[in-house]
C-alpha cells in the first residue's frame, strides 16, 4: 500500500513542462471546446501542467488571440437561456418569471461593469 502512494507521488512530480508555444496551443484547443479560463486552468492542472510556471496567464493568452469570454458573463447568460427556455414552456411559473427578470438585470449590470 505504501508503495502505491510513493508511485503516485513520483508520477505527480513528473509534471510536463511544455514550451510557451505548446502551452498556448493547449490553452486555445481547450478554449475551442467552449471552456472558460477557469475551466481551462482546471483541465491543465489535471494533466499536470501548471499555468503559474509560464509567463502568460490563461486569460492573457485568450485575450491576445481575441477568444476571451468573461466567465461571469458567460455563466449568467447560459443560466438565463436555460431559465427562459423553462419559462417559455411553463408560463404559469411565477418564480421562473421573476428569475428571468433577475438574471436579465444581473447580466445587464455585468456587461456595463466589464464594458462588454
Amino acid at each position: 500500500m505504501a508503495e502505491k502512494k510513493t508511485q503516485k507521488k513520483a508520477e505527480k512530480k513528473e509534471a510536463k513542462k511544455l514550451e510557451e508555444k505548446e502551452y498556448e496551443k493547449q490553452v486555445l484547443a481547450l478554449a475551442e471546446k467552449g471552456l472558460t479560463s477557469e475551466k481551462i486552468g482546471e483541465a491543465l492542472r489535471k494533466e499536470g501542467i501548471h499555468p503559474k510556471e509560464y509567463n502568460k496567464s490563461i486569460s492573457a493568452v485568450l485575450k491576445e488571440k481575441k477568444v476571451y469570454v468573461n466567465a461571469d458573463i458567460k455563466n449568467i447568460s447560459d443560466k438565463l437561456s436555460r431559465v427562459k427556455l423553462h419559462y417559455n414552456k411553463n408560463k404559469q411559473d411565477k418564480r421562473a418569471k421573476r428569475e428571468v427578470e433577475r438574471l436579465s438585470s444581473q447580466l445587464r449590470k455585468l456587461k456595463i461593469y466589464f464594458k462588454d
